[in-house]
């Protein structure tokens, strides 16, 4: 196997070029150990959801990363088509990939075939290595490589800090960058892409199964658990209403049930994020302070929404700066 082919990415930042490959190393990429049990991940606490038509969803907790859940906090699974499984997302952790991993494989020995990785944000995308062994194709937005250029080696040094370095693989860069739209067959199964536009973040993936009329939307819809802004808040509405074209009836999102009906879902999302938007922009306007706005814009649309006090106000933060250019 070509380590380059993956693009790994070794704990010092530098491409992995080495002839010796130890135990260490295997762990490290995720090589061969997928039924290792990994210290201080409560894999016992996790489950599947068989949601129908070979599609499986790991319904994640509402929580921050921590050594417990091993950063498994955002909704993962696969689909099993006639000739092939395609990954959606693959875990928030070397540990939480090899249970995905182990998860599939007692379900099926069909090729594992596609990995997607949504977004940058670790909890969708730095359990990639678990799968290096499987050669797949590794999916994502044509932005990917350089946000995780950007991004990925401090979200790894954080993961080992928090959940421990022996739970923490290597960062892995897609090999198929989507740049507009495009299909896979996982064998009389069309799973589509989307790129989208900046949005919740700048790099953001969507799927849609067109045999089940399926949406894919990642965290473009956050259900239950307050959305974060990373992107572009106009370009997060933009995006949303380029989803309801779609015209998917259901949709796993990146965080909420492992499946909700889509109008509602993105109905209630588009309320907080259109609440954010104009009260954001009445504060500007009024010349309130960032500080000040942090702690009063949307304050009155938290109800229902979990983790409200936490990301509410890094929201404001996030769209004064971009609204007040405007």
């Amino acid at each position: 196997m070509s380590i380059d082919r993956l693009n790994w990415v070794d704990d010092a930042g530098q491409s992995a070029v080495s002839a010796r490959f130890t135990r260490r190393a295997a762990l490290a990429m995720g090589l061969c150990l997928c039924c290792v049990p990994m210290r201080g991940f409560a894999a016992a606490s996790l489950s599947l959801k068989d949601v129908g038509n070979g599609l499986f969803i790991r319904e994640a907790p509402h929580e921050e990363a921590t050594r417990a859940n091993s950063g498994g906090i955002a909704n993962i699974g696969f689909i099993i088509g006639r000739d092939s499984v395609l990954v959606i997302d693959p875990g928030g952790s070397l540990a939480d990939g090899q249970w995905l991993l182990s998860e599939i494989r007692n379900r099926t020995s069909k090729p594992i075939r596609h990995v997607v990785m949504t977004h940058v944000h670790p909890d969708h995308c730095l359990g990639a290595a678990a799968f290096a062994e499987e050669r797949p194709d590794f999916v994502g937005h044509h932005a990917l490589r350089s946000a995780l250029d950007a991004r990925g080696s401090y979200y790894r040094q954080r993961l080992v800090e928090i959940v421990g370095p022996e739970n923490v693989g290597g960062i892995v860069y897609p090999t198929r960058e989507i740049e507009d739209v495009a299909e896979v067959d996982l064998g009389d199964r069309i799973i589509r892409f989307t790129a989208h536009g900046t949005a919740h973040t700048d790099c953001d993936l969507s799927m849609f199964d067109t045999s089940t009329g399926t949406l894919f939307p990642a965290d473009l819809l956050f259900v239950d658990r307050v959305p974060s802004l990373d992107g572009s808040l106009p370009g997060w509405l933009i995006e949303a209403e380029r989803l309801k074209g779609v015209g998917a009836a259901r949709a796993v999102p990146g965080h909420g049930p492992a499946m909700v009906d889509f109008g509602p879902a993105v109905a209630k999302q588009v309320r907080y994020l259109t609440a954010l938007r104009d009260e954001t922009r009445k504060a500007i306007a009024q010349g309130i302070a960032i500080d000040e706005a942090s702690r009063t814009v949307a304050a009155g649309v938290g109800e229902g929404w979990v983790l409200f006090d936490d990301y509410n106000g890094r929201n404001v933060i996030q769209a004064y700066k971009e609204l007040e250019w405007e």
